[in-house]
């Protein structure tokens, strides 16, 4: 039996550290926020169309050494982007 699914989910990154805001289309458009906290972190948060992307973009945040704090998928309205 089949699993109704959508095709694309909003997805939210926490991570150790900073990227420059300037960054965006480098991580596939996602938003990026910054907390100028102790320790610093940065929030990524948009649409990422499949597995794929979401993998290439947490390889991306790997090679930059970047610790993952938290990763959440939700559902697009609707189904769709």
């Amino acid at each position: 039996m089949a699993i109704n699914s959508p095709t694309q989910y909003h997805y939210f990154i926490k991570l150790e550290g900073c990227i420059n805001p300037d960054w965006s289309a480098w991580l596939n458009g996602l938003a990026i926020n910054l907390e100028c906290e102790q320790p610093p972190v940065t929030e990524l948060s948009g649409v990422i169309v499949d597995q794929a992307r979401l993998r290439g973009i947490l390889n991306k945040l790997w090679d930059l050494n970047l610790a993952l704090i938290r990763l959440e998928r939700f559902p697009t309205p609707g189904g769709t982007a």
